[in-house]
């Protein structure tokens, strides 16, 4: 089966080949599964860029002859539905429908695509899709995100003091919509605590900086299905959270992991009992069902069905 991919260009990266972790890892777990797969990026944004991508789209359709489009953002779903031959997936992963500007384009792709998924039930409701849709969050690669007991060995590897307090933000400190002020609000709050910045970290470092902090935290305006908090999930470490696209679902009930409002005592409370855990929590077997290789099944019965629809 030949699946052709519609995402984003992120820049350089040695580890995820140029386009976000979790698009990378899903289509790596499509491979596994038999999948034959090939790019289109869409480099930069504004009109010009996907008018760029629908032209490259276009070219590589007719040469290459894929089985199935799987865009991912409403945005590339669009692009990837002014063809008609082929049939396209389309999935959303957050800011396509939390934003309602990006909703516009999303209800366009929603409408012409032969499948749309979601990847958290909030998204779902905003938009009411009619049929042929399914939540499907984007899963995490369990190989790479694992939990590590000795914390000081994991900080040793990132120079990091082996007698700090560490908090790991979920994001650069400078993305508006992860909402750092309130983090450090209630950082500032605690005695001894340094918050951290989650950028610049290979796949393989990111593991070891979640098993080296502390607790992690999030405190975003939106999100969708936010791959921070499952990987954290992954690595057994604590977490404080807002109620945020699927975290309350992720987290319930997993010792050492709270819930919390936009109020920065209430999330320096949160995260004071988080430090003062100060160990493994049981999230990693809370989440296997979000493991990358069991998710790729779903997606290919998907694809299947899609095929069969066409052929009949």
């Amino acid at each position: 089966m030949k699946i052709l991919i519609v995402c984003s260009y992120r820049g350089y990266s040695a580890h995820t080949n140029y386009v976000a972790p979790f698009i990378y890892e899903q289509v790596q777990s499509l491979e596994k599964q038999k999948c034959e797969t090939c790019y289109v990026l869409v480099r930069g944004g504004g009109v010009q860029a996907y008018i760029r991508g629908a032209l490259n789209l276009m070219r590589i359709t007719k040469d290459w002859k894929p089985d199935i489009i799987h865009a991912h953002s409403g945005f590339c779903g669009f692009i990837s539905n002014l063809q008609r031959n082929v049939p396209v997936v389309t999935t959303y992963h957050g800011s396509d429908i939390n934003v309602k500007v990006n909703r516009f384009i999303s209800r366009f792709a929603i409408h012409f695509s032969a499948y749309n998924i979601f990847v958290s039930q909030k998204l779902i409701g905003l938009v009411n899709p009619k049929n042929k849709y399914a939540c499907i969050p984007c899963g995490v690669d369990m190989d790479r995100f694992y939990s590590i007991e000795d914390k000081n060995a994991c900080r040793e590897k990132l120079h990091l003091a082996p007698e700090k307090k560490y908090v790991l933000f979920s994001k650069m400190f400078y993305d508006p919509v992860k909402n750092y002020p309130l983090a450090k609000q209630a950082v500032d709050k605690l005695d001894d605590v340094e918050l951290l910045e989650f950028v610049g970290y290979s796949r393989e470092e990111s593991c070891l900086l979640m098993n080296a902090c502390d607790a992690v935290i999030m405190t975003s305006f939106m999100e969708g299905s936010p791959q921070f908090i499952k990987e954290a999930m992954a690595c057994s470490c604590p977490i404080v959270s807002v109620d945020v696209g699927d975290v309350k679902e992720i987290i319930l009930g997993t010792k050492a992991c709270f819930v919390t409002s936009y109020d920065a005592a209430d999330v320096a409370d949160k995260l004071q009992q988080a430090l003062d855990f100060g160990g493994k929590t049981d999230g990693r077997s809370r989440i296997l069902q979000f493991d990358n290789n069991e998710l790729a099944k779903k997606i290919i019965n998907i694809y299947n069905s899609i095929i069969r629809g066409k052929n009949n």
